[in-house]
C-alpha cells in the first residue's frame, strides 16, 4: 500500500481512514535537463474556453452547463454548453448588469451561481466596495440562470473590512443545509487569510449562527496567499479546494484538504493536487478551480494561463481515491519503497532520492516491486514516470507488468549511483485501482518512486 505524505497536523476520525490510503501529487520540477522522456500518452486539460474567462464556476441546470467568471468587460460574463467538454458559447450579454448601490464596477471576481429550492437562481460575487475600496461579497437573484441578477439589498453581504474584506465565495448544499464559503481578503492589507464557513437558510443570503474559520495561509508552499475555496462532499468526507500562490505567475496552483466535518479541521494534502510543472507545463498556473458532479462522470475545471493572455477555462477528469481527489494528467507520486518488495530491499540514506530511501537491489530473476493502489479516474493511456538511478556500465531495464499482465520494459540510460532522472513508459490503466510491477530486467538499476499521470 502507498501511503501518502501530508501536513504533520493531527487528524482524526474518518479522515485518517481517508489519508491513509491518499495519493501523492507532485508539485516538484518533474524533467530535469537529461532525463528520458518519451512520447508521453498522458491526456492533459483540454482548453475549452480559448479566451479570457478567469476563476470559472460551472453547474448544470436543466439540460445545459452555464460557465461564469471574473468580469472581462462586464459584470458577469457567461457562457453555455451541452457538455462539460464543449463546445462552449461565450454569451454577449452581461448577466449582472447592474452592481448593488454599496458597489462601483471594475473589480468584480469570482461569481458562484447555485439553484435555489425555490427555483430561483442565486449569484454571489465579489466586488469593489465603493466607500472602503476593499472588496466585498454581495447575492443577486434572477429566474433564469442566464440572468439578468438582480442585486439584493443595498448592503454587501460579507464584508469584514477589518478583516481585510471578502472575497471568492461558493455555495454548498450539505443533505440539510446550505453553506456560503468565503476568504478574508487579509493578504490587501497584510493580515492573516482564513477561508470561512458560514451556514445560511434556505435562501442562501439568511445567516444562521456566525461563521467557522476552517483554513488558513500557513504553509511556505502557499506564497502567503490561498483563494478561491470549493467544497464537494465524497461519501462522508468533505473536500475543501483551493487555490495558492500569486495568480498572475505560474506558482498559482490548486490543492485540497479533506475533513470529516462541515466546519473543520481541515488537513491540506502534503503536495498540491496541480501545479504547472504537475502537468509538465500543459497548463500555467493551474487554478480557480471549480469541480462539476452531475452523475455524467466528474469534472475539474479550471482556469490557466494563455499565451495569447488571459486565463482561459480547462476542463480535465476526475476522480475519487478513497475520498481523496484525483485529476488526469496531474503527475501522482507513489514512493517505491512503500510497495512490496519481492527479493529486494529498501536502501536507505539514497543522497538525493525522494524520502531519502530507495528500492535497491532488483537483481535476480525474481526481484520485483509491486507498487500498487495506484487509481487513475478513467480508463486509458497514462504515462508512467520512474525514477531511477543506474550505475551499471550501460543502459539497464526492469519488466513492467499492469494489473498482472506484462506490458514490456523500461530502460535506463548511465547515470551513476544516487544520481536520479525519469524514465518514461507508456501504460494503459484501468479506471479504478491498479498495480504496477517492476522486475529484473538487464544490468542493475534501483528505483526511487514511480510517478503517473
Amino acid at each position: 500500500m502507498v501511503l501518502p505524505r501530508f501536513s504533520r497536523a493531527a487528524v482524526a476520525g474518518t479522515a485518517v481512514a481517508a489519508l491513509a490510503f491518499g495519493l501523492l501529487t507532485t508539485s516538484a520540477a518533474v524533467a530535469a535537463s537529461g532525463d528520458d522522456i518519451s512520447v508521453q500518452a498522458t491526456v492533459r486539460p483540454s482548453l475549452v474556453l480559448d479566451r479570457d474567462f478567469p476563476d470559472p464556476d460551472v453547474s448544470k441546470f436543466g439540460d445545459t452547463y452555464y460557465a461564469y467568471a471574473t468580469n472581462e468587460g462586464k459584470n458577469l460574463p457567461w457562457a453555455t454548453a451541452p457538455d462539460p467538454d464543449g463546445p462552449w458559447t461565450y454569451r454577449s450579454t452581461d448577466a449582472l448588469p447592474n452592481l448593488g448601490a454599496w458597489a462601483k464596477e471594475g473589480r468584480t471576481w469570482a461569481p458562484d451561481v447555485s439553484r435555489r429550492a425555490d427555483g430561483r437562481y442565486l449569484l454571489y460575487y465579489t466586488a469593489w466596495h465603493a466607500a472602503s475600496g476593499r472588496q466585498c461579497i454581495g447575492a443577486a437573484l434572477s429566474d433564469s440562470p442566464g440572468g439578468p441578477f438582480a442585486p439584493v439589498g443595498t448592503q454587501p453581504l460579507v464584508c469584514p473590512l477589518g478583516a481585510g474584506g471578502a472575497i471568492d465565495a461558493s455555495s454548498f448544499v450539505d443533505t440539510n443545509a446550505r453553506y456560503l464559503v468565503w476568504k478574508n481578503d487579509g493578504n490587501a492589507i497584510g493580515a492573516t487569510t482564513w477561508i470561512h464557513v458560514q451556514r445560511t437558510a434556505a435562501d442562501g443570503i439568511t445567516f444562521e449562527g456566525g461563521a467557522a474559520q476552517v483554513l488558513r495561509n500557513d504553509r511556505a508552499d502557499e506564497a502567503g496567499i490561498i483563494e478561491a475555496p470549493v467544497i464537494t462532499k465524497v461519501g462522508s468526507q468533505y473536500v475543501l479546494f483551493y487555490s495558492a500562490g500569486p495568480y498572475t505567475t505560474n506558482q498559482y496552483g490548486t490543492n485540497y484538504a479533506v475533513s470529516s466535518s462541515i466546519t473543520g479541521p481541515y488537513t491540506k494534502a502534503f503536495r498540491f493536487l496541480m501545479t504547472t510543472a504537475s502537468l509538465d507545463g500543459a497548463v500555467g498556473g493551474p487554478g480557480g478551480a471549480d469541480v462539476l458532479r452531475d452523475g455524467g462522470g466528474d469534472k475539474l475545471v479550471f482556469h490557466g494561463h494563455r499565451a495569447a493572455g488571459g486565463r482561459g477555462m480547462y476542463v480535465a477528469d476526475l476522480g475519487w481515491a478513497n475520498g481523496n481527489p484525483v485529476v488526469r494528467g496531474s503527475r501522482v507520486r507513489y514512493e517505491a519503497e512503500r510497495g512490496t518488495l519481492l527479493n529486494c530491499s529498501v536502501r536507505t540514506n539514497a543522497a538525493g532520492a525522494s524520502d531519502g530511501k530507495v528500492v535497491a537491489y532488483i537483481d535476480h530473476a525474481d526481484s520485483a516491486v509491486d507498487v500498487g493502489s495506484i487509481y487513475v479516474p478513467t480508463t486509458g493511456s497514462y504515462s508512467l514516470h520512474v525514477g531511477y538511478a543506474n550505475g551499471s556500465a550501460g543502459t539497464a531495464s526492469h519488466t513492467v507488468t499492469v494489473n498482472g499482465a506484462a506490458a514490456g520494459s523500461i530502460s535506463y540510460s548511465v547515470t551513476g549511483w544516487d544520481s536520479w532522472r525519469q524514465a518514461t513508459k507508456d501504460v494503459t490503466l484501468q479506471a479504478g485501482w491498479n498495480t504496477i510491477r517492476l522486475g529484473k530486467g538487464t544490468a542493475f538499476a534501483e528505483v526511487d518512486y514511480i510517478e503517473v499521470a
